[in-house]
This record gives C-alpha cells, sequence and structure tokens, in this order.
C-alpha cells in the first residue's frame, strides 16, 4: 500500500512543477547570497557557507529537472537521474537536520573548551618575550576589554597564578623574593589583576592592586568596591556569545532543512506521479504520486534484501582442491 497516495490531474501536474521551479530558484538565490556573504564578509561561519554552497547546486538541478517536467516528453531524458537526486537531496536534508541539532545540544562541549581555552591563555599571559605566546597577553587583554569580563570564572583567578613576567620583577628585593617563598610552586602571586579587568563605568580610579586590602587605598571597601573591575568571568561572557550565534545558526539551518524537506516531497510526488503517466501512456490522464510505493516496513524490508544480495553477489566463492584419484586419469599410453 502507497504512503500518503496523492491523485494529479495534468492541470495539477504542470502547477506543481511550476512551483517546485520557483521554490528551487529562490533556494539557489538563497544560497548564493548565504556563501557570497560568508566568503567576502567572514560574518557567516563554515558551516552556514557550506549548506549555501550545497543548497545552491542542489536546487540548481532540481529547477533544471522540475522546469523540463511541465513537458513530459522532457521527462524522459530526467527519468533515470530523479531518483538519484531525490535520494541525495534526502542525505543532504538529513545533515542539516543533524547540523541544526548539534547547533543546541553542544553547549557542554563549547562551555569545558572555553574553560580549558581561557585557563592556557591566563597561565601564559605573562609570556610575552616568548615565540608563540607573545601574543597572548594582548588578546586576553582586548578580550576582556571588548566583552566586560575578568578571569575565567571571575577576577580572582588572576590571585591563583603569576601573570608578571619574572623579567620586570627585582629579585633583590625582599618583598619579592618572600613572594615566591610564600607558595609550594615558587610563583609570585598577589591579589591583583591586569588593568583590562578594570572597569570603565566605575566613578573612582580603578584599583587592580591589593585589591583585599581595604587599609591600602583611601576611603575603600573590598566588599562595596567590586564595581571596581569587571564581576564576570570571561568564560560566562564567552559562552552567552557563542550559544547566541550557536543557536541563530541552528534557527537558520532548521527553515533550510524544512524548506528543503518540502521541496523534496514535492519532487518526489511530481517523479511518481509522472511515471505512472507513463505507464498509462496518456500524457493528459490522471495518475497517483506518493512518497513511498509500499509502507514502511516493506520499504525498509526490500531495501535491506537488496543489500544482501548485493553482498551476496560480491562474495567470491572459496575454491576447494579436489584430490584425483590414479583411476580417474586417463590412460593415453
Amino acid at each position: 500500500m502507497a504512503v500518503l497516495k496523492v491523485k494529479f490531474t495534468k492541470t495539477k501536474r504542470d502547477k506543481l512543477a511550476q512551483v517546485l521551479w520557483i521554490l528551487n530558484w529562490i533556494s539557489v538565490v538563497t544560497g548564493v547570497i548565504l556563501f557570497s556573504l560568508g566568503l567576502f564578509l567572514k560574518y557567516v561561519p563554515n558551516m552556514l557557507i557550506a549548506v549555501g554552497l550545497i543548497a545552491c547546486a542542489i536546487n540548481f538541478l532540481g529547477g533544471k529537472i522540475c522546469y523540463d517536467c511541465v513537458d513530459t516528453t522532457k521527462f524522459l531524458r530526467w527519468k533515470l537521474i530523479m531518483l538519484p537526486y531525490i535520494i541525495c537531496t534526502f542525505f543532504f536534508t538529513f545533515c542539516v537536520l543533524v547540523g541544526a541539532l548539534m547547533c543546541y545540544t553542544m553547549h557542554g562541549e563549547l562551555e569545558e573548551a572555553l574553560n580549558l581555552g581561557l585557563t592556557q591563555a591566563m597561565r601564559f599571559y605573562k609570556d610575552t618575550d616568548m615565540p608563540g605566546r607573545c601574543f597572548l597577553k594582548r588578546t586576553v587583554d582586548m578580550l576582556q576589554i571588548e566583552f566586560k569580563c575578568c578571569g575565567n570564572n571571575g577576577y580572582k583567578d588572576w590571585f591563583q597564578i603569576q601573570w608578571i613576567s619574572n623579567r620586570y620583577l627585582d629579585m633583590s628585593q625582599k618583598e619579592v623574593l618572600d613572594r615566591f617563598r610564600s607558595n609550594v610552586e615558587g610563583k609570585y602571586l598577589m591579589d591583583s589583576v591586569p588593568f583590562s579587568c578594570c572597569n570603565l563605568n566605575s566613578p573612582r580610579p580603578c584599583i587592580q592592586q591589593q585589591i583585599t586590602n581595604n587599609s591600602a587605598h583611601f576611603n575603600y571597601e573590598h566588599q562595596l568596591e567590586e564595581q571596581n573591575l569587571w564581576m564576570k568571568g570571561c568564560r560566562q561572557a564567552l559562552l552567552e556569545y557563542y550559544v547566541h550565534i550557536m543557536q541563530s545558526i541552528g534557527f537558520t539551518v532548521l527553515i533550510t532543512w524544512l524548506f528543503e524537506l518540502s521541496v523534496l516531497t514535492g519532487v518526489r510526488y511530481l517523479q511518481t506521479s509522472l511515471e505512472n503517466v507513463l505507464r498509462q501512456g496518456d500524457p493528459n490522464s490522471e495518475s497517483d504520486g506518493w512518497l513511498l510505493e509500499n509502507s514502511f516496513l516493506e520499504t525498509a524490508r526490500t531495501n535491506l534484501n537488496i543489500i544482501k544480495n548485493l553482498g551476496k553477489s560480491n562474495h567470491i566463492p572459496p575454491k576447494h582442491s579436489h584430490n584425483v584419484s590414479p583411476k580417474q586419469i586417463p590412460d593415453t599410453s
């Protein structure tokens, strides 16, 4: 029994082909715009660039097929191509759907990657004279200024690492040496943060050194003056930023999937209805169109049997050696 069978007249088949032609060309134009933005403006991530490019190619071919299918005689040139085209388009739409779902399910992996990346960047912040790491200080400073954040989870993360290079420390001073000896790891730790952690909206000059020492500053209380620094950690700030981007990508890809799925469904109906017209021999007659000629279970069973038969046909039976007795050898003497 056919799945979702629909009866088409000649007029309905022609209208379906025309609508599909228009939809395919709309998708081609959208794909070109999306690909161009990603290629020249760098605003669109690579995933959307790839989706736009593939959708452009698939729908360009689909538009040509649907345009020719208005004439039943022209359908013959596409008859053998339509089924592989539908299968390829189906797998493309399936991959698009998986990509859209991944955009909504990668929150944990994204947060873990940001946590690891920020931890490493802060750890190498002081290595301004080391090749390969000399750019990290500027990168972290620009990150904290642009996203109005400080540290990984908060500004106190800077208290736990040495972020000042030894080349800028006077090793002859007792205070400096005492700080190196004050912890097991032998690092120069202090309750201070880089200048990029300063809140630009603070009414007073930024206090970035001896942050927890109230007596070191006039009219200062640590618990009340925290607005002097950015309170949000950079991991949270970046997570919110990238989650917004991924959700926007997911929504765009999901809309693309729904659009491609509707076009694919229409092309399938057009293919099956035109094939039934060819069987009847009258191009003006009514014909049935369907998504699947048999039920889902029957279709799955048939395809499974085809795969099994292909496996058997490609299987080469082992060669068996046969012992030939002396009596079976003819006497040629």
